[in-house]
């Protein structure tokens, strides 16, 4: 089942991105996430765009979420999305199914461009992307630093 997020969801979902903050280049956050950090960005992104949750069987097992591109007015058409998932989930269309959610959401909001940052690689990523009709568009090299090496990232769009 695919629902909004609330912040009482926020520790379930903490769990799922601290395995990324701790063990991938995912993210580039490099400390862990508290509870509390993670029901207000809930609030923040609920409150103008939208944050999703998949649940299996009372389990919140992914989420996805669109949030502010850029601070200037002009981008106000503009978000960018993340999908996470819990670590062994993936490859079971739940990533896909989040986004189709999201979509829907955002279609509904007037968002004209959705905007997907990857560090590189991650074939995983890029394969959901492009499957939603992503085009890549930039990719700026050595931007990232974790894990004693630097990271490339690269930015895919889709209009809608």
């Amino acid at each position: 089942m695919i629902r909004k997020a609330t912040p009482e969801d926020a520790q379930a979902i903490c769990d799922i991105y601290n395995y990324y903050v701790l063990n991938t280049i995912v993210t580039f956050e490099e400390d862990i996430v508290l509870a509390d950090d993670i029901a207000e960005r809930i609030k923040k992104v609920s409150e103008k765009y939208t944050w999703l949750v998949y649940e299996q069987d009372e389990e919140i097992i992914g989420y996805a979420y669109a949030g502010e591109w850029k601070s200037r007015c002009s981008y106000r058409f503009s978000v960018e999305s993340s999908v996470y998932l819990k670590n062994g989930f993936s490859g079971h269309g739940i990533g896909s199914k989040l986004y189709t959610a999201l979509f829907k959401e955002l279609e509904k909001k007037d968002i004209h461009a959705v905007i997907g940052g990857v560090s590189l690689p991650n074939d995983g990523s890029i394969a959901l992307h492009e499957k939603f009709g992503f085009e890549k568009i930039a990719q700026f090299k050595e931007v990232g630093y974790k894990f004693e090496k630097w990271i490339d990232v690269g930015y895919w769009e889709k209009i809608i």
